[in-house]
């Protein structure tokens, strides 16, 4: 037996495997990468059945006080309009997502301190009490009693990708922050109850292998809920604009070992992964993603939300785009999810219980 079925073996068997075994896994190739995919499957039918969540996403502002290297949002992008949605708008776009029949809405933004702690914490308030949804907010990094607040009023879940484990290269490409102090806002979320996603990009300049694979580890040790994996896709009004985009390949590979390691938690089908090629959603679905995120946000400001070019949803038309995912989930005979996904109670590492091994 290969290094790469042992390995494969292990891991399906509940073991917890070291960086030395999912570097393997990771550079699965030809069969090999046939027979990852199908284990991803079947971990994925065991810990979160067949069933996909569809979450809104409604991105209200574009502005940012962060300055990373590859996120079109930059603070010194100065090609790009900026907008701000007033709470009004925002309660008007969660108010859209429920007629059409989403249970969770997610709030998204470039990290900027226009909207106080007070103000997002209404509308999330406002939202609940008049919609049935699910909330999860994405909006950066803040200190423990912002994060307390938001979940006091109401706030389901939280979603702060890690980007990369490597500190180095974290700062590198988030010059004006930390991977201490991402950590330590993770760390914060949990603590405070919300279901906790994290998640980090493939394909940035300077990864290797090695990289993802302590990625993967890392949102393990997290215990995350939720792991956003997608391709990193240059954006041309950036320092990292002649940088080659992510591979679709490797990418998959990454989504399939991570659910490996990550039995019982979401995994989206990345917008990103879907701008890379037209496929993204149906081949994410078919090595490990259970969660699907459609763009609610308005069509008149959505195209500035412009993280990298050419996203797949500017021009999606909710009601259509909701049809053809229902049609995609048809085609592949996986029903669309009628609960809020919440996490289950025992989204732990049970399954991957013992010391890890090569």
């Amino acid at each position: 037996m290969n290094f790469f079925s042992a390995n494969l073996n292990k891991i399906l068997a509940g073991k917890s495997l070291g960086q030395p075994g999912l570097e393997t896994l990771l550079g699965a190739r030809g069969e090999q990468i046939r027979d990852l995919f199908a284990a991803a499957n079947r971990v994925r039918r065991s810990g979160v059945r067949d069933a996909v969540h569809l979450r809104a996403i409604i991105e209200y502002s574009n502005y940012c006080r962060k300055n990373c290297l590859y996120c079109g949002l930059r603070r010194d992008n100065k090609t790009l309009p900026r907008y701000r949605l007033a709470l009004a708008d925002i309660l008007d776009a969660a108010g859209r997502a429920a007629s059409l029949g989403y249970r969770t809405v997610v709030l998204q933004s470039g990290e900027d301190p226009y909207y106080s702690a007070a103000d997002i914490a209404r509308l999330v308030e406002q939202i609940k009490d008049r919609q049935d949804l699910a909330v999860t907010l994405s909006l950066g990094e803040y200190s423990r009693e912002t994060y307390r607040t938001w979940r006091e009023a109401g706030a389901d879940r939280y979603l702060l990708k890690q980007e990369t484990s490597d500190p180095v290269l974290f700062k590198y490409l988030k010059p004006d922050g930390s991977l201490q102090n991402r950590l330590q806002c993770l760390h914060w979320l949990k603590e405070l109850g919300y279901q906790t996603g994290s998640g980090n990009m493939v394909g940035l300049p300077g990864q290797t292998s090695a990289t993802l694979a302590g990625d993967i580890a890392l949102m393990r040790e997290l215990d995350v809920e939720m792991a956003g994996i997608g391709p990193f896709l240059p954006h041309q009004d950036t320092p990292l604009r002649s940088a080659a985009p992510g591979k679709l390949e490797t990418t998959l590979v990454t989504l399939a070992v991570a659910r490996l390691c990550l039995p019982r938690a979401h995994l989206p089908a990345t917008t990103s992964l879907g701008t890379l090629t037209p496929e993204g959603y149906k081949l994410a679905l078919g090595c490990g993603a259970n969660v699907i995120m459609p763009n609610l946000t308005p069509a008149e400001v959505r195209h500035k939300y412009m993280i990298y070019p050419q996203k797949a949803d500017i021009r999606d038309d909710p009601v259509k785009a909701k049809k053809n995912i229902e049609m995609l989930l048809a085609s592949l005979a996986r029903p669309l999810a009628a609960d809020y996904g919440h996490a289950p109670e025992c989204c732990r590492r049970d399954t991957l219980a013992g010391a890890p091994t090569n």
